[in-house]
């Protein structure tokens, strides 16, 4: 029986009436289309379905016709619509002769980094753990017009609502940065972080587990169980999918953005990582610092040395830059260390056993294109595996202090990550060979970030905010 035939007896048992079909954009949406139960056969499979390129910001116009090919691994039946429709991600193809694989599309830029690791004899796999931190509001809402630039936002369990004299005001309220590990009453959102969890075990995805994070204003963490990075891509998209969507049904609204209020901690997405070989882990070593082989190390020293680059990936927006800041738990610093959170790569202490010891990559944020951050964190790795990059006779390590603590001159000695996007880019235009070898990022993609990330830089510089109008207005 094809896969076809399944999907198709799956349909009739679960009564399903439509296929959807989810790519993702250059910027890291996903995209979505739909056909009748009535059409899905095992050609789908073979031809794919047609789209416009272009206006997912990938090819020039004229030469814009690409085919989706679903993956009917990926088939899920989705939760979050009335018609009964089964869902499925796959690869894009360009047109030709034969379709061939979509050089800019995210998911084959992973899948060749894949290849790349395992034609240079390093590991065999590339499992990756992202946590999830996100921010639920009651409501939200902005505009940016010539004469109004303003956002508000809202949860009852925000400090800022304590003093309501409203019937429903029942005192339960969240202090800014008070928020970490917080019991209901104080946690409103606990039973629906539970519902996401089950949506997302539904879904084939492993929950770790769920908790409020230190935002007082409504920040949560779900973290899953590490796995296949390019099967890790595919279900951050679908995490975030599950977490806005179960977010909008309660009536509240979901964020993943870096740093949506100011003074509160914001929301990063660190990923754990670990590498296997033969099925054996290949960064533990017993008498290494914290456990780690020299492999490991030099995969670390790999990170440390582009990082500056990677963040134009793995922290792709302005507001990422809000939350590198010092004070709020964020990285600002380049350097590796165990159990500490000032630094970019930390060495979790708990993690003590062969099967788990990695370390997590702190600075990377959910405004990423995971297929891209995840794609680019490994490639990083692998030169520094392939040049023996010695963090510690770099410079980079241990740091085992509080980095946020330092004197101004003891800081200044100490490598910074990019203080703004404008930084990373301008990174990632001199250092990203790294990055092309193998074919994996390429270079045309390269261009294409670095000319839509630049006009994304200018046209939000140009755009007065309200704190301009409070420090400027009457001067």
């Amino acid at each position: 029986m094809t896969k076809s035939e399944e999907l198709q007896n799956l349909c009739k048992e679960k009564g399903i009436r439509m296929i959807d079909f989810k790519m993702t954009d250059l910027d890291g949406r996903w995209r979505h289309i739909t056909i009748p139960v009535e059409r899905f056969n095992e050609d789908i499979f073979k031809y794919g379905i047609g789209f416009d390129g272009s206006n997912y910001g990938y090819a020039p116009v004229e030469k814009s016709d690409m085919v989706f090919i679903p993956d009917p691994t990926t088939a899920v039946i989705d939760p979050f619509v009335e018609i009964p429709t089964l869902t499925m991600c796959g690869d894009v193809c360009v047109i030709g002769e034969e379709n061939k694989p979509f050089d800019q599309y995210p998911r084959n830029v992973s899948l060749r980094a894949m290849e790349y690791m395992r034609g240079q004899g390093i590991a065999d796999e590339m499992l990756i753990g992202p946590e999830f931190e996100f921010h639920l509001f009651d409501n939200v809402s902005y505009t940016v017009t010539l004469q109004r630039n303003s956002f508000t936002v809202d949860t009852r369990q925000a400090e800022w609502n304590s003093g309501n004299e409203v019937p429903q005001n029942a005192g339960f309220q969240v202090p800014s940065g008070g928020g970490y590990h917080i019991a209901p009453p104080h946690d409103v959102a606990y039973n629906l972080r539970s519902k996401m969890c089950i949506l997302l075990e539904e879904w084939g995805i492993d929950v770790k587990y769920h908790h409020h994070e230190v935002g007082g204003s409504g920040q949560m963490e779900i973290e899953v169980e590490l796995g296949d990075m390019v099967d890790m891509a595919d279900k951050t998209m679908i995490i975030k999918y599950v977490i806005r969507n179960a977010a909008v049904q309660e009536g509240k609204t979901a964020t993943f953005m870096p740093k949506p209020l100011y003074k509160e901690a914001g929301n990063g997405m660190h990923v754990h990582m670990l590498l296997k070989k033969d099925g054996k882990p290949i960064f533990y070593d017993k008498e290494g610092y914290s456990g780690l082989s020299r492999t490991a190390h030099y995969f670390m020293g790999g990170l440390l040395k582009h990082v500056a680059s990677l963040c134009a990936f793995t922290n792709p927006s302005t507001n990422s830059f809000k939350r590198l800041v010092p004070g709020f738990e964020a990285p600002v610093t380049v350097g590796y260390a165990t159990s500490n959170r000032s630094a970019v790569i930390r060495i979790p202490a708990y993690a003590k056993s062969p099967e788990t010891k990695r370390f997590e990559l702190r600075n990377p944020d959910a405004t990423s294109n995971p297929y891209y951050a995840y794609a680019a964190i490994l490639m990083a790795g692998i030169d520094g595996i392939r040049n023996q990059i010695d963090p510690s006779k770099c410079g980079w390590g241990p740091y085992d202090f509080n980095l946020y603590d330092l004197s101004e001159e003891e800081q200044a000695n100490i490598e910074s990550l990019p203080k703004s996007l404008e930084e990373a880019l301008d990174a990632l235009e001199k250092d990203h060979d790294y990055l092309t070898a193998g074919g994996v990022f390429p270079e045309r993609l390269i261009e294409i970030w670095l000319e839509r990330k630049r006009k994304e830089c200018l046209e939000i510089s140009k755009i007065p905010s309200p704190v301009e109008f409070k420090k400027y207005y009457d001067l």
